[in-house]
């Protein structure tokens, strides 16, 4: 065997770099994350050959003491941490110290920093790990480090990059995150000498929201709603996207820490799980959110490039960022304004249509019940539609006698002058669509899109308010799993049971099933408590059974809705825009698809030239 030896700072810093400095981006990363805790407020930089060739970052922060810019590029020599409570609360973007070390070791690297109080400033060059004597420059206050010919020292790593183009399109797309991150603080772009990007600082909500749309498009605003909830010591603002505007790539994702963009199987998982009851399959939604925490409560040293954290109660996270956006798109009524948002009290909202109307239901109520009081109105609707009966008829048997709920308060009667937020019907087209006039000009409704979706939420209020029939199996299934998954059963076998799955810990890493929901006849036994447990042990939670359920309640309601090419009377098409206006998620159907859309009558007349 070799001898043990010490390496020298040189490689030791280079095995950093390659944890650390992946490409041209990273190092924008690193440098940029510095000037902003820094404190400044512009920054500019400055790539050419997508920063193969040089990487300039400068700021108007509080710069660098001469006396303390050798250590600025020594290993682990921070000024943002000192103890290790210090580690325990880091508030800034940087900590480890490691960063500036590790790029002037595969670089040519200069630094160049004055105070603001100081009245020069000095200059430290790094050329392959090798420092420099300071001396004296020409600088404002602030800060400017220029990087060039990365990786012209350790050739096997700069033959792994890219292109020129797919280097420089990884730095905007960093630069955009960053950008959402700090609104307060100008952001410059330039390539190759020719400005990109200009993001001027955002001093309110609406030039927030503006720089938004820079970066996710000029329709995300109209297509968003806003979120803003605190509880339990966690706030979570930010814009999310509307199901009927998913996309087919999670790219336009933007979810921040602290101030911290992360990547998190947490938060991944529980905004899955919000959207699950009104996305396609494969779709994927665009967000911009920002969690703010006790910085106690998530920890940021995982990852040596930062790009993940871990929450210390995981599990409350998890549920308050699912309660959250799950109660944000429940609000996504028919006869919302998706138009514009706009600003009110220095907090932006989407505008509503006569909200009042659509949420009128009696106090009290469970939120999943305010929709409707099911069966009562399950009935009304299915006699004014004239819907066949047999598919509620047969869940109505698996729930058995199911109570009925308080009742729900009328909708109020529109004032004269003023139409309810979706108008009153005027006509119907091809047997498909319902025509309707109301305040901002017409309405366009698919009929059996929307009373699918009315459907269904009638079916889940009816689950919420009964217990669940189980389905005794004829020969009890025994199951091996993890000693994790096994304990989690142990824990979770009440609340599992009220969901009617019936489990029980046989061993250290053994379950055996005795019941399942009668309404999951048919399913595969063995997958659905493997895919529940598995959640339960990862997250605390599992809402697999509600998924499965709903399902299949959605499938009932697509076979229990009005059909398309049926004719409806006009009292018929009231009826049905009333029950839009009060049923939450109406905006869309069971799978995503916009239930109305409005043209207003300035669409209108540009359709038809009016006025010109």
């Amino acid at each position: 065997m070799p001898v043990i030896r010490p390496l020298p700072p040189e490689l030791i810093n280079q095995i950093a770099a390659g944890e650390v400095i992946e490409r041209p981006s990273s190092v924008v990363k690193e440098l940029v994350e510095n000037s902003l805790d820094a404190g400044a407020s512009r920054i500019e930089v400055d790539i050419e050959a997508g920063g193969a060739r040089l990487i300039r970052v400068r700021d108007d922060g509080g710069g660098i003491a001469p006396d303390e810019l050798p250590l600025a590029v020594a290993s682990h020599a921070t000024s943002k941490i000192g103890s290790f409570d210090d580690l325990e609360h880091v508030a800034s973007m940087g900590f480890r110290g490691e960063a500036l070390a590790s790029v002037s070791s595969v670089a040519r690297f200069a630094l160049t920093s004055r105070p603001r109080d100081a009245e020069a400033a000095f200059r430290i060059e790094v050329d392959g790990g090798k420092l420099l004597a300071a001396r004296p420059a020409q600088h404002p206050p602030g800060t400017s480090v220029e990087v060039r010919d990365l990786f012209y020292n350790v050739p096997a790593r700069k033959k792994f990059m890219r292109a020129e183009r797919t280097e420089f399109a990884h730095i905007d797309d960093l630069l955009k995150s960053l950008a959402l991150a700090r609104g307060g603080v100008e952001f410059r772009l330039s390539h190759n000498g020719k400005p990109v990007r200009i993001w001027k600082a955002a001093r309110d909500a609406q030039a927030q929201l503006a720089r938004v749309a820079e970066v996710l498009g000029e329709d995300f605003p109209a297509q968003s709603l806003r979120v803003d909830h605190a509880a339990a010591g966690m706030h979570l603002s930010g814009w999310v996207g509307l199901p009927t505007a998913s996309r087919s790539q999670a790219d336009q994702q933007y979810f921040y820490v602290n101030g911290r963009l992360v990547r998190d199987r947490v938060v991944a998982h529980a905004v899955r799980q919000a959207y699950a009851d009104v996305l396609f399959h494969g779709r994927h939604p665009a967000f911009v959110l920002y969690l703010e925490l006790d910085p106690a409560g998530v920890d940021v040293n995982v990852h040596p490039a930062k790009h993940e954290v871990r929450f210390r109660e995981q599990r409350l996270v998890h549920d308050f960022l699912f309660r959250t956006l799950h109660e944000a798109l429940a609000q996504t009524r028919a006869g919302q304004v998706e138009s514009h948002a706009e600003a009110e009290d220095g907090r932006l909202h989407m505008s509503t249509a006569n909200a009042g109307a659509a949420h009128a239901s009696a106090p009290g109520l469970p939120a999943v019940a305010r929709t409707a009081s099911w069966p009562a109105r399950a009935d009304q609707s299915r006699l004014a539609l004239g819907v066949r009966d047999e598919p509620l008829a047969d869940y109505a048997a698996l729930l058995g006698e199911v109570p009925r709920s308080a009742p729900v308060a009328p909708m109020p009667m529109a004032e004269e002058g003023e139409a309810p937020p979706l108008g009153y019907a005027i006509a119907q087209l091809k047997s498909i669509y319902i025509l309707a006039e109301n305040a901002q000009g017409l309405v366009l409704v698919d009929m059996h899109a929307a009373h699918e979706r009315i459907t269904y939420e009638k079916l889940k209020a009816g689950r919420a308010c009964s217990n669940l029939r189980s389905q005794l199996l004829l020969v009890p299934l025994n199951l091996a799993v993890s000693a994790k998954e096994a304990a989690a059963a142990e824990e979770h076998a009440e609340a599992l049971a009220d969901w009617g799955l019936e489990l029980s810990r046989s061993g250290p890493s053994g379950v055996v099933v005795r019941r399942i929901p009668a309404l999951l006849e048919g399913a595969d036994v063995s997958q659905l408590t493997r895919d529940v447990l598995a959640e339960l042990a990862q997250h605390g939670s599992s809402r697999r059974l509600q998924e499965l359920e709903n399902e299949l309640l959605s499938t009932m309601a697509c076979h229990g809705s009005v059909r398309a090419g049926r004719r409806l009377t006009v009292p018929e098409m009231n009826a049905l825009l009333r029950e839009m206006e009060a049923t939450e998620r109406s905006g869309q159907c069971n799978h995503g698809r916009p239930t109305w859309t409005q043209l207003s009558m300035a669409e209108l007349d540009r359709l038809f030239m009016r006025g010109r």
